[in-house]
């Protein structure tokens, strides 16, 4: 016991576990190295922003004269498509409400609505987003837009963040910190770099890498652990970025799958989409390599801690152990939330009179397959690569006394 006591204080120590000094230099030394090639990065792929101005907000989204005025729901009435339709076969609904703002404050308006609309459990008192269209000598025309749900979102977000910082507490506020500057990487860099041309695959690398140096630094503190974690996320994302690219283009996939990537040939066709698609996927696998290594990395130095004279071997099976189990659970989360994004398109092909197997090639289905895949086979390999790195870097095993 009083070796243990000894060793948790040595100077230059990580959470109880004195560490190896020339191992500390070169794992500094190389996530140094990444770090200045990130910042070159971001210098040579940073926006035009004066192209990026000129892109953002340049495509009109309704005719001259068109405006959104919000309105109050008063009365959500069903309505027949036709009078032999009953009930339960309508086709259709219409909402009694009175606008909000506007030239036409106070009027009350009859708005026809999609079926799905007024299913949706609207009442009086919602509020509604119209469109009103000026008539030439007439009263304008509205129709419905969409329904406002910022209140809700609102709420829904700092309920969000009460449960983070209440049960996470200073960890919590951390990793809320490192979430808003991802979306300041995203929507100041990332975003206008890729509509105003820029390669997709480079943009994606350099935001996910500047992104993982901050929050995982600022969630879990300066430490070789977390340092080991962000080696590992690293070679995840490189792994990631190389299958995804290898992926795409084996598939022959477009990158073009929605009617986003359609509108997106019109107004940006210097953007490549098959790029695009990899770029996405590296996006995506960026909160899941973090859990990853992280984990991992924390399960070696615990088990260092625990076990002073366990070989590195030793220490590197045990880790496996752990991440194998890690590995296990969090395919099922990929792949699941993957299904879950895609569960309307599942339907739709359930009724189908092709066989599953034979649809799997359609754009839409292998891409969201690609997705997946890339996305486990990066995170796999992060498990084992997290686990020798930690090995490596924690102290020899000491001799019993």
């Amino acid at each position: 016991m009083g070796h243990g006591h000894s060793h948790s204080h040595r100077a230059g120590a990580d959470d109880g576990v004195e560490i190896n000094r020339g191992a500390r230099l070169s794992l500094l030394g190389l996530l140094a190295a990444v770090g200045v090639a990130t910042l070159v990065g971001l210098a040579l792929l940073w926006p035009d922003g004066g192209a990026a101005d000129d892109l953002q907000g340049s495509v009109g989204f309704a005719a001259e004269g068109v405006t959104f005025p919000e309105a109050v729901v008063d009365e959500v009435e069903p309505v027949c498509a036709s009078a032999e339709v009953s009930p339960e076969e309508e086709q259709c609904g219409r909402i009694m409400a009175t606008v909000d703002d506007g030239p036409d404050k106070g009027t009350e308006v009859a708005v026809e609505v999609p079926p799905q609309v007024t299913a949706s459990g609207l009442g009086e008192g919602d509020r509604l987003e119209l469109v009103r269209q000026p008539q030439e000598g007439g009263e304008a025309s509205y129709s419905y837009f969409g329904t406002k749900r910022t209140g809700a979102l609102w709420l829904l977000g700092i309920v969000f963040v009460v449960v983070v910082v209440a049960i996470a507490r200073l960890r919590g506020v951390m990793a809320l910190l490192g979430l808003g500057f991802a979306s300041l990487v995203m929507f100041f860099f990332a975003l206008p770099a890729l509509l105003t041309g820029e390669s997709a695959i480079p943009v994606a690398l350099v935001a996910a890498t500047a992104i993982m140096y901050v929050v995982l630094y600022t969630t879990h503190g300066f430490s070789v652990r977390t340092s080991t974690a962000l080696a590992g996320t690293l070679a995840g994302l490189g792994i990631t970025a190389l299958a995804g690219w290898w992926a795409v283009r084996s598939t022959h996939l477009s990158g073009i799958a929605g009617e986003e990537g359609g509108f997106l040939t019109t107004f940006t066709p210097s953007i490549s989409f098959p790029d695009l698609l990899t770029a996405a996927v590296i996006i995506a696998g960026l909160g899941v390599l973090n859990d990853v290594t992280i984990t991992q990395s924390s399960a070696v130095w615990e088990l260092r801690g625990a076990s002073p004279t366990m070989s590195r071997t030793q220490i590197f099976t045990s880790g496996m152990r752990i991440g194998r189990d890690h590995i296990a659970s969090t395919i099922y989360t990929i792949v699941f939330a993957y299904a879950g994004t895609a569960l309307t398109l599942l339907l739709v092909l359930q009724l189908y009179d092709r066989p599953l197997v034979d649809l799997l090639g359609t754009e839409e289905i292998a891409t969201e397959v690609v997705r997946s895949l890339v996305s486990s086979i990066g995170l796999v390999l992060a498990v084992p690569l997290t686990t020798a790195i930690a090995a490596l870097t924690v102290p020899p095993a000491r001799q019993e006394a």
